[in-house]
């Protein structure tokens, strides 16, 4: 691996916009793009000048410009249940994120009153920037602030590293940032997972969003397909602005606005997470309010116990009692399709709401997490 200043200079032999450029600039076609990367990932170790088959131009500017990983898995931690596995990937200018694997049984659930066919199959939630400039109050990453975004090429080696564990059939970008403020990284990082050679689906992708209007108005015309979650957590403009400080500079009833259009667009469901919080959006009351700002949308709403995070939490877990009350308002008064996510991975800190990478965490490979497992059917 290169060391020191130089490394700086090598980008991921997964960034597809630079590689596309170089390859072009070389008077090479980019076609052999897909074909490059396949062989990177079925050779772990394949170093870029021996991949066979490849225009003579290629190598050289392969070899000085682009790594086959500028990432590595600095470490791996699976939960109890083995269900879950929490990748700690330290990146090549020394920053380090999260990407946490969760598996599921498709056949442990229902449809039409028999059993899902199928098996075991894997969600990847990975991370979109190094902290957060949100500063939801609920949520640890917020307490690190803003670092860096990445690079889509980072955001792919995530789902490279984790597809050598485990075979990864959806991916949520709900772990660290913010993925909307991320956009040209976050759209070029997508189209590469659903081309060749990965070939995941859009109806496999979600992206979660605290509410970037400008950006999700653009987000049918750029991913077509795609998922849409919103982190609404609040059912009212003023308690929004006092657990999530992003909310002022977008409004909901703006926000409301332009989630209409976006379904209009789309002609696609909605996801809307909502975390809960003991004795500050619980209540009764909060269920009917967000019951009538729902009402008029196609949605699936999540609701999310409240995972503490450690010293700088100062809210409580709202009670089991309390979460299904809030489900059956709903429900059963507004008709909206209501589940109460499975939390996954919270015996290594790889829950909503956990995440934020510092000194004593990585000295204990210990992270808390910043995970939203989103079930995608």
């Amino acid at each position: 691996m290169q060391s020191g200043k130089n490394t700086m200079s090598f980008r991921s032999i997964f960034d597809a916009g630079e590689l596309k450029s170089e390859l072009e600039k070389s008077g090479v076609k980019p076609s052999f793009i897909p074909y490059i990367w396949k062989q990177v990932i079925q050779n772990p170790d394949a170093q870029l000048d021996q991949i066979p088959s490849l225009p003579s131009a290629a190598y050289p500017l392969l070899s000085s410009k682009f790594k086959t990983l500028t990432s590595c898995v600095h470490s791996a931690m699976d939960s109890s249940d083995q269900l879950t596995t929490k990748l700690l990937i330290k990146l090549q200018n020394g920053a380090l994120v999260e990407a946490v694997i969760m598996r599921y049984d498709t056949r442990l659930g229902k449809y039409n009153g028999k059993p899902r066919p199928g098996g075991m199959r894997s969600t990847l939630c990975v991370s979109s920037q190094v902290g957060c400039k949100m500063g939801c109050t609920f949520c640890a990453t917020g307490s690190m602030g803003f670092k860096s975004n990445l690079t889509s090429g980072e955001i792919v080696e995530q789902l490279v590293h984790a597809s050598r564990i485990s075979p990864i059939r959806n991916v949520v970008f709900m772990g660290m940032g913010e993925p909307l403020n991320n956009y040209g990284a976050l759209v070029e990082a997508i189209h590469v997972m659903t081309g060749a050679p990965f070939h995941l689906s859009p109806k496999k992708i979600t992206v979660s969003t605290v509410g970037i209007i400008h950006a999700i108005k653009k987000l049918h015309i750029d991913l077509p397909g795609l998922n849409l979650a919103v982190s609404l957590h609040a059912p009212v403009q003023e308690i929004r602005c006092q657990i999530m400080p992003a909310a002022r500079a977008f409004p909901l009833v703006k926000l409301m606005d332009t989630l209409q259009e976006y379904q209009k667009n789309t002609q696609q469901k909605i996801f809307i997470e909502y975390i809960m919080l003991d004795g500050v959006n619980d209540e009764e009351q909060n269920a009917h309010q967000l019951g009538k700002l729902l009402e008029t949308f196609q949605v699936v709403v999540n609701l999310i116990p409240f995972n503490p995070i450690g010293d700088l939490s100062k809210f409580s877990t709202s009670n089991e009692e309390k979460v299904s009350s809030f489900q059956k308002i709903l429900r059963g008064t507004y008709g909206i399709r209501t589940t109460v996510r499975k939390e996954m991975g919270q015996d290594i800190s790889g829950a909503c709401g956990q995440l934020v990478v510092n000194k004593r965490s990585i000295e204990n490979t210990v992270l808390l997490t910043d995970i939203e497992d989103l079930q995608v059917r």
